[in-house]
């Protein structure tokens, strides 16, 4: 750390020339490094001493840099700045295959993401080194996800001649190239005391993800969600190497999903005939995240979260059930009937339309909140009990349960072709005290969404179940806000601030169990935003939990804070409204902003 401050004005000068005043400069302030924090002065006209703009201070004043999320292997910066042209980079792609389509949009994006670094209303100068960048990707012909698929990628930055710098990115995968295209864009900075863009040279990372799962959960069910801010979500998302994108389209509020099979449910279902996603709509999303490394998980939330768009089918109890707390969580009360056996024709129907319009490697099948009140209300319900010689108790409704979710895991296999990884959220049927009884291990991931301190995680744990953490405590964004039925705050209040969303550790939760933690979810409930609240609700909160899950950093959240000022700046240029954390006064007087 110490070298790199050390040469901090040899790169100065070797980029810069000198910090002389000419009609191109545009700012007063120049920044240097002193222990490790970025320091404002005043731009003397009569020195020679080299000026450093506040972003080309920041690339070397820490370890990592403006990287986000930090780097897990190898992160060699070097000393250096050099100008580059925007105009001149050039991407070279030497192995072809069924990803070229990807590496050509997965390029254009990253393109549009350098030009983004350049202020509104300001033009870089079209001056500076020629820029190549070789796409090295050793398996061309995979573009479909998994869960053990390999993110990895070495990145390089060095010259080639006098006027041109190559990057070299290397990967297995398409998606290990693209996280190294977005590493890359990150070290490109914008100089606004003359105006140039600058990239940082003599570059050697080498990194890959610790955890294969890191995803976002956004509930288009309690308010409609527009396709373009969905499409914003995943661009945000890929800007910090995010790759799961879990749509819960469905809830007992709303049916938005267009089934073709089953049309009447979106058209009884949906809030407005034009507040819906159709297999087209959701095809091009899917491949809107695809090129960003974003894979798009479908959930169909059951039994229970059933109920709008289910009216005339007879296969629901106790929709709009009042009083609704004696049956549910929230209004509206709804959840299907599992002794129709019709249902499950229609359950694989819906199936079937996801496998067509979303093409998934896995699949999530809710299983939250079931309420064994609700079914009991059903005369028809608990004479199917009693004829299978079943009690009216809880245990006897874990058993209706569990006949429910056979049932439809069978059709869900059938439906989409093949045993494909199913979720189930934690619930009284995933309890480690029973879950055995109902639930394979190797068919089956849960997704914890009670504390981080929970039991049921170690316990789980234990028995061989692979988890995924999205424990309300710290990864609810949807936390802090009024409450939306009665008064004061809601459930899960306080407000989650982002530091504690980074400290949320999954290998601290696991403990020796670790290796089963496929990753983690930061989840937006809906009830209480939409698509005009939904950047701030998520950004730059998410971007914490990113780098945590990639890299599963030992340090908290101190020793990232600047960088993560850096990342919300980044966010924004983006289009992203992403909320602000301090004043910009903090982000351009590093240190003095602390309790």
């Amino acid at each position: 750390m110490a070298r790199r401050w050390h040469f901090l004005n040899v790169l100065c000068s070797l980029i810069l020339v000198n910090s002389v005043n000419t009609e191109g400069e545009r700012s007063a302030w120049k920044w240097g490094c002193d222990n490790g924090k970025c320091v404002k002065s005043l731009i003397d006209a009569h020195s020679r001493e080299p000026a450093l703009s506040l972003e080309a201070c920041k690339m070397f004043c820490n370890e990592y840099g403006l990287l986000w999320p930090r780097p897990t292997g190898e992160a060699q910066l070097g000393n250096f700045l050099s100008k580059i042209n925007l105009n001149n980079i050039d991407l070279q792609i030497p192995n072809k295959g069924r990803t070229d389509s990807l590496m050509d949009e997965a390029g254009q994006r990253f393109r549009q993401i350098v030009s983004l670094s350049v202020p509104n209303g300001l033009k870089a100068k079209a001056s500076g080194k020629a820029l190549t960048v070789y796409l090295v990707n050793e398996n061309p012909d995979v573009r479909e996800f998994s869960l053990d698929m390999d993110e990895s990628y070495t990145l390089s930055v060095s010259p080639s001649s006098a006027d041109r710098l190559n990057a070299t990115i290397v990967a297995s995968t398409y998606f290990g190239l693209r996280h190294g295209l977005e590493t890359l864009s990150q070290l490109i900075v914008y100089d606004d005391i003359r105006d140039h863009l600058l990239v940082v040279r003599d570059v050697n990372i080498s990194d890959k993800p610790v955890y294969p799962y890191r995803g976002i959960l956004l509930d288009t069910a309690r308010n409609y969600i527009t396709v373009d801010a969905i499409k914003s979500t995943i661009d945000a998302m890929a800007a910090v190497k995010l790759n799961t994108f879990h749509w819960h389209i469905t809830d007992s509020q709303s049916f938005p999903f267009v089934s073709e099979r089953e049309p009447r449910l979106s058209k009884l279902g949906a809030y407005t005939p034009n507040k819906v996603y159709t297999k087209e709509i959701i095809k091009e999303v899917v491949n809107y995240g695809l090129v960003r490394g974003v894979r798009v998980l479908p959930e169909f939330d059951a039994p229970a979260h059933v109920g709008e768009g289910w009216q005339d089918t007879n296969l629901t109890v106790c929709f709009k059930a009042e009083p609704w707390a004696s049956y549910c969580v929230e209004p509206p009360c709804g959840q299907l009937n599992p002794a129709r056996e019709e249902l499950y024709d229609r359950l694989e129907h819906i199936y079937m339309d996801m496998a067509d319009a979303f093409r998934p490697d896995m699949f999530h099948m809710g299983g939250d909140e079931v309420s064994e009140r609700c079914w009991n209300s059903s005369e028809e319900i608990r004479q199917f009990m009693v004829q299978n010689r079943w009690e009216l108790d809880k245990a006897s409704y874990l058993k209706l349960w569990n006949y429910f979710q056979t049932k439809a895991q069978d059709r869900a296999y059938k439906a989409f072709g093949k045993r494909l990884p199913l979720v189930l959220w934690t619930s009284t049927l995933t309890d480690y005290t029973h879950v055995e009884n109902f639930l394979n291990k190797d068919d089956y991931i849960i997704q914890v969404w009670t504390t981080g301190s929970d039991p049921q995680i170690s316990n789980l744990l234990r028995r061989g179940y692979r988890l995924i953490m999205s424990n309300y405590d710290a990864l609810y964004l949807d936390c802090g806000f009024g409450a939306w039925v009665g008064s004061g705050n809601n459930w899960c209040s306080p407000y989650i601030g982002w530091q504690k969303v980074y400290d949320n550790s999954p290998k601290a939760m696991a403990g020796p169990h670790s290796d089963l933690i496929l990753g983690g979810e930061a989840a937006l409930w809906t009830e209480q935003a939409d698509s005009t609240t939904l950047d701030g609700r998520l950004w730059p909160r998410a971007a914490a939990m990113a780098e945590r899950l990639w890299a599963e950093p030992s340090s908290d959240w101190h020793e990232a804070e600047h960088r993560m000022l850096n990342v919300r700046e980044r966010l924004v240029r983006m289009g992203i409204k992403s909320e602000s954390l301090e004043p910009e006064w903090c982000y351009q007087n590093e240190g003095y902003c602390y309790h």
